[in-house]
């Protein structure tokens, strides 16, 4: 009798013909959704895992650093890097592009929050250095080129036209120090073939040009532009300081240090240093 209840028991959930309950069916479907999430977890963990390896690798090292460092990092196998970014490049331009907003975010927090132009050029800077965001600046940001004798400022160092693509690839304006956007792909006269870390150095393709456009860069150079003019007209920065000057502070003040209590006091003193150089003073 006993084993008789147990075979109607297994059997009720099968309809005539062979087909399965709506109940056990509803019951399998439950457990394959199951089974999925913690794939769905897993994967989320490991672009968590792959973007913060990045961010480190890419901030000591440089973007030319190769992608297997970023996976030892992440401590998942290379193949785990590709399926998510299917090209070095696309990786790039993630962390540039996410670490260009945060800057722009600080910059904008400090120009809205500090009433004084040196307290919020200075919050900017000591909140952009702490977060080691400067690091990863895309390369062509933090190029600064040297115009040459008999460089007007026309042609292709010249400013871009309207409607023409602007990417912030910058040039000393002659005779200011001033930085100027500059049309993408206008080439610097005299210049290699590219930075140290750039695509050109590290066989990477377009890395250092590609994550350099758009309006990420733009918006960020154009903020940071407010805070540093508000400062000059205040008196309080020296008149030669200019934007890439104060990009230049964030992207290498933050040195790299395996204490992290060691780093973050270097970095403090050295920006100390720093703005004590930016300021003005009277005459």
């Amino acid at each position: 009798m006993h084993v008789q209840d147990s075979h109607w028991s297994s059997a009720s959930a099968v309809a005539p013909g062979g087909a399965m309950s709506t109940s056990a069916a509803a019951g399998g479907t439950r457990g394959d959704a199951a089974r999925s999430a913690p794939l769905r977890v897993d994967a989320q963990r490991n672009l968590e895992h792959v973007l913060r390896a990045a961010r480190e690798v890419f901030g000591e090292l440089g973007y030319g650093a190769p992608m297997e460092d970023v996976a030892r990092r992440a401590r998942v196998g290379v193949g785990t890097v590709y399926r998510r970014f299917p090209s070095k490049d696309v990786l790039v331009r993630r962390i540039a592009e996410e670490e260009t907003a945060r800057l722009t975010d600080q910059a904008r927090a400090a120009l809205g929050q500090e009433d004084e132009p040196w307290s919020a050029l200075s919050r900017f800077l000591r909140t952009s250095v702490a977060s080691g965001a400067g690091r990863l600046l895309p390369p062509q940001v933090l190029r600064v080129g040297v115009a040459e004798d008999g460089d007007d400022g026309a042609g292709a160092a010249g400013v871009a036209a309207a409607g023409d693509p602007r990417v912030p690839q910058q040039r000393i304006q002659p005779g200011t120090g001033e930085l100027r956007l500059v049309s993408e792909g206008a080439p610097e006269a005299g210049a290699p073939a590219g930075p140290v870390g750039s695509a050109a150095d590290s066989g990477t393709g377009s890395v250092a040009g590609s994550v350099a456009v758009g309006d990420g860069a733009a918006a960020l150079l154009e903020v940071v532009g407010r805070l540093v003019e508000r400062a000059r007209t205040a008196g309080e920065l020296r008149p030669d300081v200019s934007v890439s000057d104060v990009l230049l502070v964030i992207a290498t003040a933050a040195p790299s240090l395996p204490d992290p209590a060691q780093q973050a006091a270097a970095s403090a003193r050295l920006l100390d240093i720093l703005l004590e150089g930016l300021r003005s003073r009277p005459v």
